[in-house]
């Protein structure tokens, strides 16, 4: 089958399209796209992005905003390099809250991004997740693995708004000959997240520098692997640009360092020096007990490791939130 023909950018600079750029990880992407050279587009309706994560962006000549639903129609002007589909509610409070919303922008969402990846002849790519595997039967994670997901529990409305994106990415891929990748993201943490998120990392960190106590779910014997932000969008950076032939299909990017919540919860008492303690509550429904990425793919196709080490990222994440709660909205 003929592959699209890409309507390349008429300048040197090649131009991305960003959907969910003004959120904590389509932001980050955004920087780093910009400091690579490319003119950038985020299409970002603010439902849970803000302006705040682009705002250093302002008078960028090689930066728009456009405020945008993509589940809606997308027309851009000119030429589009590559389309990053970032735009989803990505944590647990915002997905509880905004389930059909979620589902949308996972099977609208990404239809539309598609057609306009299809459109310009641009390479696309789907911000996918580690949750497309569920509460996982098997340890660490591989690409291989199909995934032990619950499609009616609370979780389900993200899990399978995922699953389905990734398999409409590939439909693209067989029907039109669209050139995909596929990025499986594990917890990442960073500057950006908002404080009240309801993920793990901000949640600590605001308990600690409050002095209030830090709540672990369950028993806190569950585990979790965390990679910081700028190596995150790297591995990510290099997903797109690879052109291994067999780049197109889903690659895990996260820190395979592996450590229980409880683990977790000390060294940010540890970091911040903070006497909060520890209190437990129930566990969320379809709360997965392990997860850990195996990385291999990745090492091997885009040479790519982690480099920043935990107790680095938190400090600096730790400072970004010093600041945030000295008055700045989070």
């Amino acid at each position: 089958m003929a592959l699209p023909t890409r309507k390349t950018s008429r300048s040197a600079s090649p131009h991305s399209v960003v959907t969910g750029g003004a959120g904590f990880l389509g932001s980050h992407l955004t920087d780093l796209l910009l400091s690579r050279g490319h003119r950038v587009t985020v299409l970002d309706n603010l439902v849970t992005g803000s302006l705040q994560n682009i705002q250093h962006l302002a008078g960028n000549p090689a930066f728009r905003f456009v405020k945008q639903d993509v589940t809606e129609f997308l027309f851009l002007e000119g030429p589009v390099d590559f389309v990053w589909h970032f735009a989803s509610p990505a944590s647990p409070v915002d997905y509880l809250e905004l389930p059909i919303q979620t589902l949308k922008v996972g099977s609208l969402g990404t239809h539309k991004a598609l057609g306009l990846a299809k459109n310009k002849g641009a390479r696309f790519l789907l911000a996918s997740t580690s949750e497309v595997y569920g509460d996982p039967l098997v340890h660490p994670q591989t690409e291989d693995y199909w995934g032990n997901v619950n499609p009616v529990g609370p979780r389900g409305c993200y899990d399978e708004a995922k699953r389905f994106a990734e398999a409409l990415t590939m439909a693209y891929r067989a029907e039109h000959g669209l050139q995909t990748r596929i990025v499986r993201i594990f917890n990442t943490f960073g500057p950006r997240m908002r404080l009240r998120d309801g993920r793990v990392v901000p949640s600590f960190i605001g308990s600690a520098l409050a002095g209030t106590p830090l709540a672990i779910h369950g028993d806190g014997a569950q585990t979790r692997s965390f990679c910081y932000v700028s190596d995150l969008v790297e591995g990510i950076y290099r997903l797109m640009m690879c052109t291994d032939r067999s780049a197109w299909s889903p690659t895990n990017i996260g820190n395979p360092r592996e450590m229980t919540i409880r683990e977790f919860a000390q060294e940010i008492l540890r970091l911040t020096g903070s006497r909060s303690r520890l209190v437990t509550k129930p566990a969320p429904e379809d709360d997965p007990k392990q997860r850990r990425p195996d990385i291999s793919r990745a090492q091997k196709l885009l040479k790519w490791s982690p480099e920043v080490g935990l107790a680095q990222g938190l400090q600096l994440t730790i400072d970004y939130f010093c600041g945030q709660m000295k008055g700045q909205p989070v």
